[in-house]
């Protein structure tokens, strides 16, 4: 049996005699005796072996072709092609065409968690890349800290971290270090008087240790919220309704300077913290309204008593100077005979007798 077989530029043709290599063939015509089969491989295609690559390699001519890559089992690598990524290539042996590509393969050790190989950034993102990496991002309002089978490792800022994925845990814990406030809401609480009511607190703080936060303490917003708690209610305990309304503005300030060492432990820094709302029950805050009209009316009792005495005061005086000085007494009667004239369209007075008994007669009539 004889048959022509032609190959192209950039093809290779195999030649098999009962699934057993023995001939390769280049660019060109072959006439081909006998029972034998011939296949037709493209250089600009990756080989794919019709029986094990490790036989086909004892073929001095086919090996010289063929540039083979092997992947370990704990690695893969990455397959580049004239600069271009192209794909993964998992656990195994692979086999390119040489002349027709410029092949890259970068290996990667998946045993380990840091990537240490020369990737750019963006193609850890691809979309054939990313099963096998753990991305984390820590905004710039945050700071976290890696964890590595449960052992921290170092601080982290913000940015975005790649590692490869392995059976290695790895965790970032992030926290966000702004200003932050924390409400203490409807705490019922009982003076020292046994006066029953609702208050509204509120405290600001940040985050400045954050190994502390994270590490020494477990949920240290919820330890903050109750060590706020205790300390209100403690402080509120002391003292009575009236030194706690007297008191209102300066209580936050007493409050954090008793329980300064046990926020600096969780790893926090508070800046303020303020009573927002202090609400009586219904039947104190009557109670306390009519203490309020009560005090009310009491100065404005006292006001008019002061007022009224300052009034006999100068009547007093300006008796004692009428009664010294003749003049002034008679500027008195003019003044007040401009004021009944003011009011009256007439009035008649007989004799030279005293104007002021005069007028008073008229009045009294």
């Amino acid at each position: 049996m004889i048959k022509n077989v032609k190959i192209n530029a950039y093809q290779v043709g195999l030649v098999f005699e009962n699934r057993k290599l023995v001939r390769v063939l280049e660019e060109g015509n072959f006439w081909i005796f006998g029972n034998k089969e011939v296949k037709i491989y493209e250089k600009n295609q990756s080989f794919v072996a019709p029986i094990e690559l490790n036989i086909l390699l004892q073929n001095q001519e086919l090996a010289s072709l063929l540039e083979v890559v092997e992947v370990a089992d704990n690695e893969i690598a990455l397959y580049i092609v004239n600069g271009i990524f192209k794909d993964v290539l998992v656990t195994g042996r692979y086999a390119f065409w040489k002349g027709y590509f410029n092949y890259e393969f970068v290996k990667i050790d998946l045993s380990k968690v840091e990537i240490t190989e020369n990737i750019a950034t963006a193609l850890l993102d691809n979309v054939k890349i990313r099963p096998y990496v753990r991305k984390f991002q820590v905004m710039n309002f945050e700071t976290a800290l890696l964890f590595m089978n449960g052992s921290f490792v170092k601080e982290l800022t913000a940015g975005t971290y790649y590692f490869w994925h392995n059976s290695i845990s790895v965790e970032v814990k992030s926290v966000d270090v702004r200003q932050q406030q924390l409400e203490i809401s409807g705490q019922e609480l009982l003076t020292k008087d046994k006066a029953g009511l609702r208050i509204n607190f509120f405290v600001r703080y940040q985050v400045t240790d954050i190994f502390k936060a994270l590490v020494d303490n477990k949920d240290f917003e919820k330890q903050l919220y109750v060590l706020m708690q205790l300390a209100l209610r403690a402080f509120i305990g002391g003292l009575t309704l009236d030194e706690l309304l007297t008191k209102k503005d300066s209580i936050a300030k007493e409050i954090l300077e008793n329980v300064e060492a046990k926020i600096a432990d969780l790893g926090l820094a508070v800046s303020d913290a303020g009573i927002r709302d202090i609400i009586l029950p219904g039947d104190m805050k009557e109670i306390m309204n009519q203490v309020l009209v009560a005090e009310k009316k009491a100065q404005a009792n006292s006001i008019m008593r002061r007022e009224e005495t300052a009034s006999t005061r100068s009547l007093l005086n300006t008796a004692k100077l009428m009664e010294e000085n003749e003049m002034l007494w008679k500027l008195k009667e003019m003044e007040y005979v401009e004021k009944i004239a003011d009011k009256i369209g007439e009035i008649t007075i007989s004799g030279g007798g005293n104007v002021i008994t005069q007028l008073k007669e008229i009045f009294v009539k």
